[in-house]
């Protein structure tokens, strides 16, 4: 259940972004992996306006986002001391670029209900490698989105890692945001908001936007390649 009390400063965690559980008991929370070791916390890439909107819209409710830098791509820890400060409560792994990667390799965490990978990076296909695991997601919300442009990671590498976990796991889809690279910049609003939605109906209990819905509820290849609208998000915010 929900606990109440203030939480202790973790070594992985740091400060809270949006509710902490010292005014708003703690409901759910976000783990957000921004990219490689060794960049900046806040940036590239769409990072810190996803922040800054999760705090708003999700804050007052009881979301607590807490960016960390993942180290040897693994988030297992940080998940740990997110249950450690506030109990037993649904957590989103989410992550940009490599932190993308980091975020579905580390979605069979126990604690963990959805997952959100944001322009992920993927190892090269090889014949001789094995592929991307997939089944450690099942019973996971799992929402991938890849700008069709991206020249740092292939887009269609998330779609087949999509289409496959998609038999391991019917709660999974994929946005395509059209004419969009690697950081997302052309379309950061629209990516935001969708992020944001996903986030609020997965770990917040609340209602996911139609789009979201059908992406989730709609067979592959439909639900794998949706198009991300131009304007997505407008008519959410309050």
């Amino acid at each position: 259940m929900t606990q109440h009390e203030t939480p202790e400063r973790g070594a992985r965690l740091g400060r809270a972004c949006g509710a902490d559980g010292s005014g708003t008991a703690v409901g759910g929370a976000v783990v957000l992996l921004p990219g490689r070791p060794g960049m900046p916390l806040l940036s590239p890439g769409p990072v810190r306006a996803l922040v800054r909107e999760l705090a708003r819209a999700g804050g007052p409710d009881g979301l607590a986002t807490h960016v960390v830098q993942h180290a040897d791509g693994c988030p297992e820890r940080a998940v740990d001391e997110v249950v450690r400060r506030y109990g037993d409560v649904p957590v989103c792994l989410a992550g940009y670029g490599s932190g993308g990667l980091t975020a579905l390799r580390g979605g069979g965490h126990p604690a963990v209900n959805s997952v959100l990978a944001l322009a992920p990076c993927l190892p090269d296909e090889k014949a001789s490698a094995p592929p991307e695991p997939v089944k450690h997601l099942a019973g996971r919300q799992v929402l991938i989105v890849h700008g069709t442009n991206d020249g740092r990671a292939d887009p269609e590498s998330s779609f087949r890692l999509a289409a496959r976990a998609k038999k391991a796991n019917r709660s999974t889809c994929r946005f395509e945001v059209h004419s969009d690279g690697h950081r997302l910049r052309e379309h950061r609003s629209e990516v935001v908001a969708l992020a944001v939605d996903f986030v609020l109906g997965s770990v917040m209990g609340g209602r996911w936007s139609r789009p979201v819905t059908d992406a989730l509820a709609a067979p592959p290849p439909l639900g794998l390649r949706m198009p991300l609208a131009s304007g997505f998000g407008r008519s959410l915010r309050g």
